[in-house]
């Protein structure tokens, strides 16, 4: 009888995988399809590839195509640039994420915090051509919205497309704008979480928002900022090619801040036509972005392994 039972709760259990499994498939699927068959293609990073001799027939040159992008001078402005300006997206956008998620936590109408949540959602469901749009309506130089107002308050207008030192503010304050409302998603989701009973009694003891925030909120929240921000960190030299290129509209004059890895492999391959170097560059942000996750976790385990990705 007993061993009946433990059959009938191993074909269940084993059913039920099959169901998750089933589920799985399609995005399992579409993984090893993009992700992990292109792998392979990986060779070309170390080949002077012709398109008639194909992946296997073109000749192989080692390093060179790596030694063509770190030797010129465009390798430490795009490295500077991506590294720079994913830090301050990662480290502002952290903190105006938690901050929105406090603000539809301590909301007492759930009709506002939806109303707020639909608001902040609809920018990041927009494509970042439309984006690009937006930007260049507000800040053309001429009949731009932004120079309008620059006007009528008696300044003078600026061209915004060629001045570089003004984007890595502008470029912030749009990433925000169109990601914010989805990145504190995680975060609200998660103070939902906290039991009520803890405030109760923290505010029974006289601790005030601050002290609440500091020593119930954060506490909770560490584990999802470690986690989320490790993956950020394996991220760090990859870019949003879509803002970098849309919103700047490509012009040349901002390549001094805006320009990217991203971006000037999508050149070396359109203009030069270089397909092993632009290579080459895609798979050194990859191997590096690899590491990176690796060192980030093994430090996040030595201080917490709760908090650890693996």
């Amino acid at each position: 009888m007993e061993n009946n039972t433990a059959k009938k709760t191993l074909t269940t259990k084993r059913l039920d995988n099959l169901q998750f499994l089933v589920l799985a498939l399609p995005a399992i699927l579409l993984l090893v399809t993009f992700a992990y068959i292109p792998m392979g293609g990986v060779v070309i990073a170390f080949e002077k590839f012709n398109v008639t001799k194909g992946i296997w027939g073109s000749p192989w040159i080692g390093l060179k195509n790596f030694e063509f992008f770190f030797k010129s001078s465009d390798a430490w402005r795009t490295i500077r640039n991506t590294l720079g300006l994913n830090l301050l997206f990662m480290s502002v956008g952290l903190v105006a994420s938690i901050s929105f998620a406090m603000l539809c936590f301590y909301l007492r109408s759930k009709r506002a915090i939806k109303i707020y949540q639909t608001v902040t959602l609809v920018p990041s469901f927009l494509s970042m051509v439309i984006v690009g749009y937006l930007v260049y309506s507000l800040l053309k130089p001429s009949g731009g919205v932004v120079n309008q107002l620059v006007t009528a308050f008696g300044g003078t207008p600026v061209n915004w497309y060629s001045q570089p030192q003004y984007w890595p503010v502008i470029l912030l304050v749009t990433i925000l704008w169109h990601g914010v409302g989805n990145g504190s998603l995680f975060y609200f989701a998660s103070l939902m979480g906290i039991d009520t009973d803890y405030f109760e009694a923290a505010s029974l003891d006289g601790a005030t928002r601050w002290q609440q925030f500091r020593y119930i909120i954060i506490p909770f929240l560490i584990p999802l900022i470690v986690i989320i921000q490790t993956l950020n960190i394996g991220k760090i030299f990859r870019s949003d090619f879509g803002l970098f290129f849309n919103v700047t509209q490509d012009s040349g004059a901002l390549y001094a801040t805006t320009d990217v890895i991203d971006t000037y492999i999508y050149r070396s391959l359109i203009q030069i036509g270089d397909i092993g170097m632009s290579a080459a560059v895609g798979l050194f942000q990859s191997g590096v972005g690899f590491v990176l996750i690796l060192l980030t976790n093994f430090i996040v385990r030595r201080i917490d392994s709760d908090s650890a990705l693996f």
